[in-house]
């Protein structure tokens, strides 16, 4: 199964799915089956599909899979042909890399030939004979602890967490919680007590992060900050914070993104660097900035207005948070400045509807400060719409 480019066409959009391409790539993922889904005929086509965009990716797949079996590795070396099957080619039926676990992965011949299918293949399929070891959630974690790989992901029928809708975020102190003397019971969760300890013990050993999904939902929980299931993690996993200058560059990118899609106005390197220098970033896991907006107030300082501006966000404003908790965070901050209002402008259908579902009201071009306009393209404004949200300041 020879590995696939990892180049990406140049003319490709950014958007949610290579935003977390990025993040892993030239990293490790484990993914692993639950035994209930190793049973059963599941469709293994979106499992195989997201396995190879991450191989493609340069990123290194594991997939634990209890009671590998003859059948099963039939079908998955037809899926991953199919997967792996270059554009306007027939799927070729290859070897399927894997190696069977008859001891633990502390033996340095069972890491040994691991690595050996990794470098060559990008993937290593590992699979238990569905009786003894390497049947459970917690079998999962010792390889994940033992090969210090920084992302967890357990496919189950189930799904995520629900409550009463699938919770998409858990850190430490939820499973803390639902893991008190009958709590997992009462919430429902009995059934999965198991797996939960199981999440707790990969978070506690140095795993940076847990999906628990269903594996046909696999490339919507990996690929889009929405995701299909429930992602736990050590500590928070979304910050929005003022941009430090080390964040400056990734700003400059997203909001050069935006300007070339039409979201955002195009501006000047300098107009760009007035942005940064009071913006705010939604960063994830603490490493990538997932959106961008920042608060202009000086020019309208006279109307005690501020002006959000180069909002943009890996989720093009679908509602699934980002944007939201960024324009939450300025409107905290215009409050605590004292503004009257704060408004914004949008040309996109979409960001018209966020702006609007956030309670931002529709206003005419002279309800904002005139300054706005200055030396502003008249094609644009022609198309702009504006929206204005007053403060509680305005009562003091």
């Amino acid at each position: 199964m020879p590995r696939p480019s990892t180049l990406r066409q140049p003319s490709e959009l950014f958007g949610e799915k290579e935003f977390y391409l990025e993040e892993f790539r030239g990293r490790s993922v484990l993914i692993a089956l639950a035994p209930e889904a190793a049973a059963r005929r599941i469709d293994l086509n979106p499992l195989a599909s997201t396995v190879a965009d991450l191989v493609r990716n340069d990123t290194r797949v594991l997939l634990w899979w209890p009671g590998l079996g003859p059948t099963a590795a039939r079908r998955l070396r037809t899926a991953f042909g199919r997967a792996f099957a270059r554009p306007g080619r027939a799927a070729r039926r290859t070897a399927l890399p894997a190696v069977r676990l008859t001891g633990s992965a502390h033996d340095e011949s069972v890491r040994s030939a691991i690595w050996m299918m990794l470098r060559r293949d990008g993937l290593c399929i590992l699979g238990g004979d569905g009786t003894g070891p390497g049947t459970r959630p917690l079998d999962a974690v010792e390889l994940a602890k033992t090969l210090d790989v920084p992302k967890l992901v357990f496919l189950d029928p189930r799904g995520g967490l629900l409550e009463p809708k699938v919770l998409s975020f858990a850190d430490e102190n939820v499973l803390d919680m639902l893991l008190r003397q009958g709590e997992a019971e009462w919430s429902g969760l009995g059934d999965r007590r198991e797996l939960l300890i199981a999440v707790r013990e990969a978070l506690t050993s140095g795993v940076e992060a847990v999906n628990l999904c269903a594996p046909e939902r696999i490339a919507e929980e990996l690929f889009t900050y929405v995701g299909s299931g429930t992602l736990f993690t050590q500590g928070e996993y979304f910050h929005v914070e003022p941009l430090g200058i080390d964040e400056y560059a990734q700003a400059e990118r997203l909001i050069e993104r935006g300007q070339r899609e039409g979201i955002l106005k195009v501006r000047t390197p300098e107009q760009i660097a007035d942005l940064l220098a009071v913006g705010f970033g939604a960063t994830i896991w603490g490493r990538r900035l997932a959106g961008f907006a920042s608060l202009l107030t000086v020019p309208y300082a006279d109307a005690r207005a501020g002006e959000i501006a180069g909002l943009y966000t890996i989720t093009r404003f679908k509602g699934e948070g980002i944007g939201e908790r960024l324009v939450g965070r300025l409107l905290a901050d215009g409050e605590a400045r004292g503004l009257a209002y704060v408004f914004a402008c949008a040309v996109d259908e979409r960001a018209q509807q966020f702006f609007a579902r956030l309670g931002f009201e529709r206003v005419g071009p002279n309800d904002v400060p005139p300054q706005k306009w200055a030396g502003y393209d008249p094609r644009r404004r022609a198309r702009v719409v504006v929206f204005r949200r007053r403060l509680a300041a305005t009562d003091a």
